[in-house]
């Protein structure tokens, strides 16, 4: 009765195998809703924090290290507890969030760009262009992601002046992220593409005189990007996990930005003198965040699946 009452176009799209998928599985709607919570904690932080983390007025020493508040000692107004500085470890989860996030998603339309554009390249053009692209993409996978993001990082700490690294840290760290991980966009791109253009619908538009970029551009890539999108999903959640490692490592967003992963190794420094919440609620948002990316893609795969279904 309610696909009736729809508009036609909505009705078709809720009958969709796609959300009819969706629907149906319960990993995929919780792992939607909590990403969904995450989201909102994080993008409208400014608005529903109890505290501004980042605003030093309204800190207060005095406060600093406060236990939860079902804790003794503890104090309402802190439901999380509170860091060595008196800020709200709550208030700074949902600000390291938006960091751990756009860090992520940004990491991943930039390789995503890079690695789409090199495929279709080496997939339709082929010949040496193709060999010297893989053969680039190939030394690369030799070398472990994190060990490239590091190696880029540190190219830029050694070209930048230090105050000038320090304020475009959050830059060279989405750069050397996405850096790390276009080989597998690339070569999922050059494979499909060299299917597609042996298709009839691409030897039509050579017959009318579409050049190869306009055959790229319209033809190809629409129909490649479906694996990809895929991919992405899944690879946010490896970025924010990169992320995660380089801020641990020291070379991830300054303290002053501090990401969940820059709260995680801050409060590492107390998890043995007894301030545990400072690092352990900051790494179950981690976890809770990485495992609903990943669960929304693996079920996304499976979708998209022509052979599952």
């Amino acid at each position: 009765m309610t696909s009736v009452a729809l508009p036609s176009r909505v009705a078709r799209w809720w009958d969709s195998d796609l959300v009819y998928s969706f629907r149906h599985s319960p990993v995929a709607v919780i792992s939607s809703v909590t990403l969904a919570i995450c989201l909102a904690a994080a993008l409208f932080a400014p608005w529903i924090v109890p505290h501004n983390p980042f605003d030093l007025k309204t800190l207060d020493l005095l406060d600093a290290l406060a236990p939860p508040a079902w804790m003794n000692e503890g104090k309402a107004q802190y439901l999380l507890g509170t860091d060595d500085q008196g800020r709200d470890v709550l208030s700074t989860i949902m600000f390291g969030a938006r960091i751990s996030l756009m860090v992520g998603v940004a990491s991943v339309a930039l390789a995503m760009l890079l690695g789409v554009a090199l495929g279709l390249l080496s997939g339709y053009v082929g010949g040496r262009v193709d060999a010297f692209i893989m053969r680039v993409a190939d030394v690369q996978l030799s070398f472990p992601a994190i060990l490239i993001a590091l190696l880029v990082d540190g190219v830029a700490r050694a070209a930048l002046p230090r105050d000038a690294h320090s304020h475009i840290a959050l830059l060279v760290l989405i750069l050397a992220i996405g850096v790390s991980n276009w080989v597998q966009y690339a070569r999922t791109v050059r494979g499909s593409t060299m299917v597609e253009k042996n298709k009839e619908y691409i030897l039509a538009a050579r017959v009318i005189g579409i050049r190869p970029l306009g055959i790229m551009r319209r033809h190809l890539l629409p129909n490649v990007l479906g694996p990809v999108l895929v991919l992405a999903t899944i690879n946010i959640a490896t970025a924010i996990i990169t992320e995660a490692t380089l801020s641990f490592l020291g070379v991830g967003v300054p303290p002053t930005e501090p990401s969940l992963s820059t709260l995680i190794r801050i409060g590492n420094d107390f998890l043995f003198s007894g301030e545990w919440w400072i690092t352990v609620f900051p790494g179950i948002a981690l976890v809770v965040m990485v495992l609903a990316i990943n669960l929304l893609g693996d079920w996304l795969r499976d979708a998209l699946n022509p052979r599952l279904k």
